[in-house]
C-alpha cells in the first residue's frame, strides 16, 4: 500500500452510507463507507475508505486520511478519513471498523 495517502485531503463518494445494509452479507454499516473516485486499489477496484466521526448518512465527504488499514491476508487496504483536525487512536479505529475488519487480518499504518 502506498502510504502517501496519509495526511492527504481526499473526497470520498459513499456507496455504503451509514445505516445501509451490505448487499451480500446483510450487516448494517455503523459508519459511512465509500471510495476515492479515480483511484485503483490492489483488488482492481477503487480505493475504499471508512469515514469516521460523521453521524448521519452521507453521499460525499471531504476529509483527511489519518491512517490506512492494511489487510495482510487480502489485497484490499482501506483508508481512514476524518474531518480535518480530528484524530482517532489505533484502538478507536479498530473498534469502529471491527464490524467488517474482524473477517481479515490487518494492521494500522500511520
Amino acid at each position: 500500500m502506498n502510504k502517501s495517502y496519509i495526511g492527504q485531503i481526499v473526497n470520498v463518494k459513499m456507496d455504503r452510507p451509514l445505516g445501509s445494509k451490505h448487499p451480500k452479507y446483510g450487516f448494517i454499516y455503523p459508519v459511512n463507507y465509500g471510495y476515492i473516485p479515480g483511484t485503483i486499489s490492489g483488488d482492481g477496484e477503487e480505493l475504499d475508505a471508512y469515514v469516521l466521526g460523521e453521524h448521519e448518512p452521507l453521499e460525499e465527504f471531504t476529509g483527511r486520511v489519518i491512517a490506512i488499514i492494511h489487510r495482510t491476508n487480502d489485497d484490499d487496504d482501506k483508508l481512514v478519513v476524518v474531518k480535518d483536525g480530528k484524530n482517532y487512536t489505533d484502538e478507536q479505529i479498530v473498534a469502529l471498523t471491527e464490524f467488517q475488519e474482524r473477517f481479515f487480518k490487518s494492521e494500522i499504518l500511520r
